[in-house]
């Protein structure tokens, strides 16, 4: 059953990502709190912005400072039917980062030839206010 057609209604949940990858719990705690969401038929979305535009950023190697790189699990967001995930322009342009710094996050299309899509999406701060306002629940981390 998709969640279209489940009988209550689908709240849709934006999980918000303010903070750094590493030095906290919270970036892994989001990531992981967004996947199980999704599993049990929320329609999850995620925002990026501010310094938690550093969890996406590519090649990241934590284990020098003894950290653990959990940034591989993001690769299964599009796994767990997380297909709108939003960066906010502003923070990755206020950090010296491009799109092209960032994890290439995809999904399958369903429609068509199953082919593979962009979840990445690079908003300006006004268009994610109006993302952020159509959300039924906001966690922010």
């Amino acid at each position: 059953m998709s969640k279209a057609q489940n009988t209550g209604a689908v709240k849709k949940f934006l999980y918000i990502n303010r903070r750094a990858p590493h030095g906290s719990n919270y970036a892994q705690e989001g990531l992981e709190m967004a996947m199980v969401g999704a599993a049990f038929e929320q329609e999850v979305a995620i925002a990026f912005i501010d310094d938690g535009v550093f969890q996406l950023k590519r090649g990241q190697n934590p284990a020098g400072a003894g950290l653990k790189n959990f940034t591989a699990a993001f690769g299964a967001l599009g796994d767990h039917d997380i297909r709108d995930i939003f960066v906010e322009r502003e923070s990755l342009e206020a950090r010296g980062l491009r799109a092209e710094d960032l994890l290439q996050l995809v999904f399958e299309d369903e429609n068509g030839k199953r082919a593979e899509k962009s979840a990445v999406q690079i908003v300006g701060g006004d268009e994610l206010a109006e993302i952020i306002a159509r959300q039924d629940v906001l966690l922010n981390f």
